[in-house]
């Protein structure tokens, strides 16, 4: 993902151009600690007491010019109007959130309200079309194409060694489809 990321960055913005990047859902903090390394100045937003406390962790543990770079709000993203102005950030990253917003539309026009003219807004979703052939992978046919004309939580996959250890983050929560995250976008002039 770092990868990507990046190569949209380089595509999109001129070399060297210090960004403002708001990060929503940053977790413990990883690509917000990658981007202010790299010279970003990053807002992080994370709502979970636990990820919060590493996200600080790890911050702490950085060099003085990277700490100054980076802020830490809690926050489940949902609020950004509250926080920061429209057109406030040249990047916004929201990767692993929406699965677990029951409507994620409102959420993503506020996000993409705190995007700069020209800006770059990075979603990273759970792919409903890619977990409804799920049950066609078993042969089961039936239940892959009722997957398809779904909007409703879609299975993920576990296999037995998986049923003692704890759901992976994203096990469950809402599937989005390509189709309809384009559609809410342009809906948005995003």
């Amino acid at each position: 993902m770092a990868r990507q990321l990046e190569e949209q960055i380089v595509g999109r913005f001129p070399v060297g151009k210090r960004l403002r990047v708001l990060d929503v859902g940053m977790g413990r903090g990883t690509q917000a600690l990658r981007l202010a390394r790299a010279g970003h100045q990053v807002t992080g937003l994370e709502h979970e007491p636990g990820r919060i406390a590493a996200a600080r962790d790890a911050l702490a543990g950085e060099p003085e010019g990277i700490r100054e770079r980076m802020r830490i709000i809690e926050s489940d993203g949902r609020d950004t109007g509250v926080h920061f102005r429209p057109g406030s950030f040249d990047v916004v990253l929201c990767h692993g959130v929406l699965m677990h917003v029951a409507e994620p539309d409102p959420l993503i026009a506020g996000l993409a309200r705190m995007l700069a003219p020209g800006g770059l807004l990075s979603l990273l979703v759970r792919n409903g079309d890619a977990l409804a052939m799920l049950p066609g992978l078993s042969g089961d046919w039936p239940g892959a194409l009722a997957a398809f004309r779904t909007t409703a939580r879609l299975p993920h996959s576990r296999t037995e060694a998986d049923e003692e250890a704890p759901p992976r983050p994203g096990a469950e929560g809402r599937a989005d489809r390509l189709q309809k995250l384009t559609a809410t976008l342009a809906g948005i002039g995003a």
